[in-house]
């Protein structure tokens, strides 16, 4: 009997798409097949995979209200923010724009005597693992860059997106690129384990839980094949005296809970200096009062359910024992919370490192406030946690937020603003976040390998 993988939406619990895993054996078939088809990618001219991308990302652009539309019924994001496509081809446009001067070869010598250089060469076969907090977005962060690079690409989506690697797949397959050379498949956990350690892959890239990054190196160890890895963070804000308060909240707490929490550099944690800790607070509580929650195709929803009722429990479960163990709510549970997906956004005070809630991933619309003394109160704080891809410090005073960021075990450093992937900045991190390099001139190279030439001439 055939395996098949199931997309619950967060809106009713029914089935939204039910899709077919691949067998083991068809698995190593799709990815020889992406081998077999990756050597004549790569010696197409880069100027003509970089049109080819580019391409594919307008064809995706050309169904952008379907983008919304799916993916509200898929993780349950509100319509009214519009789908993925402004990150998805900023992105793509910026890998494209910087591709020609990345992969250049570094020249260390052209004389009579020597031609002596480093050139990049693709990694060869590239899997994807999607996560499904932001198919779309996250995807692309590897997929453009790899195709453009001359690699292969097999992309897994999530089962909770299941419905992305197939409108991708149509959009590049339509725009020109081999449907061997960018492949979209269904995996089953063992299927995936036994071609990584199968060598069926160059490259991993995995984006999801500790566990599953675990797995994934679990998988490949001893084969030498590479595993790039992003597994999500606690990130921490951290206001000082001299903030913008009121920009402070805004931008913290939308980094708190849009997508109902569920970005992997959200704000999980917040850090505020003793002396403005009340009025921000103030006005943190009244911006969480005024959103709806509700279902995602309605346009006056503002926050959906989040993605499946096993998330939601577990941030139910966080905000319960914190306040057993003396943590204030200031959030009234709202209406529309139905004890399952659709779950109240939360505020809570009176927190402590021992509690779960600031110390393990919500992934959910709950944030805890804590009063700091000093920065070195903060930056103690903000270094107490197993992870590190984002912080974020909100401040009048560069040069301060320069030096606290030196002693930040994080991956990006944000002043005065959070919960953004600027793609001309390398996305990594650090401890339980993983190791990765996307975007960025480091992106191509993670996306290659260094030869070198040492040619002698006479």
């Amino acid at each position: 009997m055939t395996q098949t993988v199931k997309c619950i939406s967060p809106i009713d619990g029914s089935v939204y798409a039910e899709r077919p895993l691949l067998s083991e054996a068809a698995a190593f078939e799709a990815a020889a097949r992406a081998r077999a088809a990756q050597g004549a990618w790569a010696a197409r001219p880069l100027s003509e995979r970089i049109a080819l991308v580019r391409a594919a990302v307008a064809e995706v652009g050309k169904t952008t209200d379907r983008m919304a539309e799916e993916l509200a019924h898929q993780m349950g994001r509100p319509v009214r923010y519009g789908g993925e496509f402004g990150g998805f081809e900023e992105r793509a446009s910026y890998m494209a724009d910087i591709a020609e001067d990345a992969l250049a070869p570094i020249v260390i010598e052209d004389s009579e005597t020597f031609l002596r250089k480093i050139e990049r060469e693709p990694q060869g076969v590239v899997f994807v693992a999607a996560p499904w907090n932001y198919p779309y977005m996250t995807a692309i962060n590897s997929i453009a860059p790899a195709l453009i690079a001359g690699n292969a690409v097999i992309l897994k989506p999530a089962a909770q997106t299941l419905l992305v690697g197939e409108r991708m797949a149509e959009a590049f397959h339509a725009a020109g690129i081999p449907e061997d050379v960018f492949q979209n498949v269904y995996l089953s956990h063992d299927s995936t384990s036994a071609l990584i350690a199968g060598r069926a892959f160059d490259l991993v890239n995995f984006t999801g839980s500790v566990g599953g990054g675990q797995a994934m190196e679990r998988a490949a160890a001893g084969t030498f094949t590479a595993v790039a890895t992003e597994l999500g963070g606690k990130d921490p804000g951290y206001v000082r005296a001299d903030a913008d308060l009121q920009a402070a909240a805004d931008t913290l707490i939308d980094g708190a809970m849009f997508n109902s929490g569920q970005c992997c550099c959200g704000i999980e944690r917040i850090y505020v200096h003793e002396s403005v800790f009340a009025d921000f607070l103030s006005r943190c509580v009244d911006i969480v009062k005024g959103y709806k929650l509700g279902n995602p195709l309605d346009s006056e929803t503002t926050i959906g359910p989040m993605a499946n009722a096993r998330f939601a429990a577990e941030v139910r479960a966080q905000i319960a024992e914190a306040m057993e163990q003396g943590a204030q709510a200031h959030i009234e549970t709202f209406a529309e919370d139905d004890g399952g997906t659709y779950l109240s956004p939360q505020i809570l005070t009176h927190v402590t490192h021992d509690m779960r809630v600031m110390r393990d991933e919500s992934f959910g619309p709950v944030v805890g406030i804590m009063p700091v003394t000093s920065d070195d109160e903060a930056i103690s704080l903000m270094n107490d946690s197993d992870f590190g891809l984002t912080c974020s410090i909100w401040t009048q005073d560069t040069a301060a937020a320069n030096a606290l960021g030196r002693r930040l075990q994080t991956g990006t450093v944000f002043m005065n603003r959070c919960d953004y992937l600027d793609p001309a900045l390398c996305w990594t991190g650090c401890k339980d976040t993983g190791r990765g390099a996307g975007l960025s001139v480091l992106g191509f190279q993670a996306l290659t390998r260094p030869k070198s030439y040492h040619l002698k001439k006479a």
